[in-house]
């Protein structure tokens, strides 16, 4: 949706986006490119859901482009769906390892389109790692793809802790610090329930209900004023928190608002 706006005022580029989208869902992006008004008026005034993705994903373009400025060695991508920051910062990039992880099936269905798009994608050293996150390790998985332990890491890790456990969340955090060495940095997003007592807020708290009717319920919240102290229990530094009113500001214009329940944290560890 965000690539049907001139250049000059999308809040990402990725001129790859919509060789992943179903036939359903292209024909449902035809509808809003041509309804004009009518579409951007349906966007404005959406959850914010779309608006917080799109803003998420820049924030997280321009902390690992700053990374890549910074000398970081290579860089984990884990749950990474359509993805395609591989490609997008490939100059950047340099010719840096990227390691992406992700389910079997959409893995596969990755690679097929990314094989029919072939000489239009940029050179990217990129691996592909197939792996079930209920039965095996990360590091195994990563291990498997001769990823470079204790290298300064750029990890990436948007869309997930809210669907886990609080444990599991841990968990990874703990993992993570033993693969990355020194100076690497994490970018992830959480959730939490609002509390505040207007109609807004409370239709919100709807939107967890809903995705659990969807079968992705939500079971992991921090509110953000205590994530730092978590982060620091586990050995972080918290170097950033973006709420929604931070990434509205940040990058977007007036008529779009941000999911308010979601944020981005950026941390650091060996540092």
């Amino acid at each position: 949706m965000d690539q049907r706006r001139p250049p000059a005022l999308r809040v990402l580029d990725d001129p790859w986006a919509r060789h992943f989208l179903s036939p359903a869902f292209r024909a449902a992006l035809g509808t809003i490119k041509a309804s004009g008004p009518l579409g951007e008026w349906v966007e404005a005034h959406s959850t914010g859901l779309a608006a917080y993705i799109l803003t998420r994903h820049r924030y997280i373009d321009d902390l690992l482009v700053a990374a890549l400025a910074r000398g970081i060695e290579q860089v984990v991508i884990l749950g990474a769906g359509y993805d395609t920051r591989a490609y997008r910062f490939s100059d950047a990039l340099a010719g840096r390892p990227v390691w992406e992880l992700d389910f079997p099936a959409t893995s596969a269905r990755k690679l097929e389109i990314l094989g029919r798009l072939g000489k239009d994608l940029p050179p990217a050293r990129v691996q592909h790692l197939q792996i079930d996150f209920r039965q095996e390790q990360v590091e195994d998985a990563l291990f498997r793809g001769q990823f470079l332990l204790g290298r300064p890491t750029f990890f990436i890790w948007e869309g997930v802790s809210m669907y886990l456990t609080r444990d599991a969340v841990k968990a990874t955090l703990h993992m993570l610090q033993g693969l990355g060495g020194p100076g690497s940095e994490l970018a992830m997003d959480f959730w939490f329930l609002l509390d505040a007592p207007d109609l807004v807020a409370a239709a919100h708290r709807l939107t967890p209900n809903l995705l659990h009717v969807l079968g992705e319920p939500i079971t992991f919240g921090i509110h953000p004023d205590d994530v730092t102290h978590f982060l620091d229990r586990l050995g972080y530094r918290a170097n950033e928190v973006m709420t929604a009113a931070r990434l509205e500001a940040r990058y977007l214009d007036n008529q779009r608002s941000v999911y308010p329940a979601d944020y981005v944290v950026h941390a650091t560890w060996g540092s």
